[in-house]
């Protein structure tokens, strides 16, 4: 009998996921298939990996068969450089079944949005992802203010720009720093994420016309938007890259983030946790306490050492000794 020839293996960057299928575009220089897309699903073998993660996400770089349907079947995914993930929501704090969700992976930056007005800035929120994307070592890290038109919110973000952050205001509305942004994203794959109903989907429409994604409106009653976008997807862009549109995030818990090494993740508190009395100093309560003292003194924002606090004292509840 003759030997039955292996099927020709192509590599391509994983656009989007829906419910156990994954589109991938197939990576330049790979035949007649260069640069399309094919719809595939995970090989037996590695749907019997960990389940403590996603095993495919997003800007997973993988190796994939052509079957005879046109479909394809995945069958190695390529280690991950860095990821962007939270806590999934749906897990059990405390426990073993504590879960890692991977927003993204292999991104070179993270653009984190949030309005002006219509919701007003949730700082919490933005401090929990600023969190994340410094624990993930994500090279960039740039906020967009969205609404810009609605309220003068620079005093309240300039603690951030004091911190070496990027902040952008924007308004999707009148167009204001629009060719910023679209200057920002052009060339590199960006992580585009923040709570629902700041105006997303409207940046990305003005950045680049023509997409045609989705936009609702902000519930007058509660204040919060209604999630427009509904499954993670890499868009491409005319200028070159891709950005990530994902689903509104109304919760962030950063993962593998330890009570004890939170300080390091906080730009304004870190340089001064060197100087506090105790190495092992959780800045509550510890004579000699050097990021107290530089609170007290101005240095540091009352706001930002109050969210410092929260988030210490959530890590310790949920985190597994």
């Amino acid at each position: 009998m003759a030997k039955r020839e292996k099927s020709p293996e192509y590599s391509g960057l994983v656009v989007k996921t829906q419910s156990g299928f994954y589109t991938v575009q197939v990576d330049q220089n790979q035949g007649e298939l260069s640069g399309k897309l094919v719809t595939c699903q995970l090989r037996g073998s590695l749907k019997q990996s960990s389940k403590k993660t996603e095993l495919c996400v997003i800007g997973d770089h993988v190796t994939l068969q052509l079957l005879e349907d046109g479909s394809g079947a995945i069958s190695v995914i390529a280690p991950r450089e860095r990821v962007l993930s939270r806590v999934e929501p749906s897990s059990y704090a405390g426990t073993a079944a504590e879960r890692e969700q991977v927003l993204i992976a292999n991104l070179d930056q993270a653009v984190f949005v949030f309005s002006a007005a219509q919701p007003a800035p949730h700082l919490r929120m933005l401090d929990r992802f600023l969190v994340a994307a410094e624990k993930a070592e994500i090279p960039s890290i740039t906020i967009v203010v969205n609404k810009i038109d609605l309220a003068d919110v620079r005093p309240i973000f300039a603690v951030y720009e004091q911190m070496g952050y990027t902040v952008l205001y924007v308004s999707a509305a009148n167009e204001q720093g629009v060719d910023a942004l679209r200057t920002l994203l052009a060339s590199k794959i960006s992580v585009f994420t923040g709570p629902s109903g700041v105006g997303k989907s409207s940046l990305l429409n003005a950045v680049q016309p023509g997409l045609g994604r989705a936009v609702s409106h902000v519930s007058e009653k509660l204040s919060k938007g209604r999630h427009t976008t509904v499954n993670a997807e890499l868009i491409p862009l005319i200028g070159g890259g891709y950005v990530a549109d994902t689903p509104g995030i109304r919760s962030i818990a950063p993962w593998d983030v330890e009570p004890d090494e939170l300080d390091a993740y906080f730009r304004d508190i870190h340089p001064y946790v060197v100087d506090c009395q105790f190495s092992d100093c959780t800045h509550t309560d510890e004579p000699g306490c050097a990021v107290r003292a530089a609170v007290e003194a101005g240095h540091i924002s009352r706001e930002r050492y109050d969210s410092y606090l929260r988030l210490r004292q959530e890590l310790a509840a949920q985190y597994v000794y």
